[in-house]
C-alpha cells in the first residue's frame, strides 16, 4: 500500500479541478449562488448520468470524454458544501476571492476524509473498475434527491453533506484512474 502516491495524486486532482474552478469564477462569476439544492442535485446528476452513458456506448458525439465530466463532479460537489453551509442566494453575493476560500476549505476536508478512509480501506479503490465509481456517485445522487424529499429529514442514514463528499473522492479516484490508463 503506497498512500503517500494516492495523498499526491488526489492532491494533484484536486488542484487541477481547483484551477477550473478559478477560471470559471472568472468568466462567470460565483453564479452557482442561485442554485437551489434539488438544482444542485440534478446537475450533478447530469454530468454522473452522461459519465455512465459514455462508459457504455464507448462513444462522445460532442467531444469532452468522461474525464471532465468527473472534474465537474468535483466542483459541483464542493459548490454543493458550500450551497449547505451558506444556502442559496438570489443573486451573485461572493466574490471569487470569497468563493476560492471556501473551496479550499471543503477540497481539505475531502483530502482529510479521503485519507482516513484510505487508511480503513487499503487502497481498495484501486481495485474498483471506474464504472462502480460512477454507479457509486449515481446510488449517491439518489440518496440526496430522497433526503431532500424527506426534507433532510433522516432516521439513521448519513446526511447531504457525507453524500457530496463521496462523490468528491469517488469522482478524484475516477480521474486518477483514468489518467493512469
Amino acid at each position: 500500500m503506497n498512500t503517500s502516491k494516492t495523498d499526491e495524486q488526489f492532491k494533484s486532482v484536486m488542484a487541477e479541478s481547483r484551477s477550473i474552478f478559478a477560471k470559471k469564477l472568472h468568466d462567470y462569476g460565483a453564479s452557482w449562488r442561485i442554485l437551489r439544492p434539488e438544482s444542485l442535485t440534478d446537475q450533478l446528476f447530469i454530468k454522473a448520468k452522461r459519465i455512465r452513458s459514455l462508459e457504455m456506448k464507448k462513444e462522445s458525439l460532442v467531444g469532452e470524454g468522461i474525464r471532465p465530466e468527473f472534474i465537474g463532479l468535483i466542483n459541483y460537489g464542493i459548490i454543493g458544501l458550500i450551497q449547505l453551509e451558506e444556502g442559496f442566494a438570489d443573486n451573485v453575493d461572493k466574490t471569487a476571492d470569497e468563493a476560492l476560500k471556501l473551496y479550499d476549505k471543503y477540497a481539505d476536508e475531502a483530502l482529510n476524509l479521503m485519507i482516513r478512509k484510505n487508511h480503513d480501506y487499503d487502497e481498495a479503490w484501486r481495485g474498483m473498475r471506474v464504472s462502480s465509481y460512477t454507479d457509486f456517485i449515481l446510488t449517491k445522487l439518489n440518496r440526496i434527491k430522497e433526503i431532500e424529499d424527506l426534507g433532510g429529514k433522516t432516521i439513521v442514514s448519513e446526511g447531504i453533506d457525507s453524500n457530496y463528499m463521496d462523490i468528491i473522492n469517488y469522482s478524484v479516484f475516477g480521474a486518477i484512474k483514468l489518467k493512469e490508463d
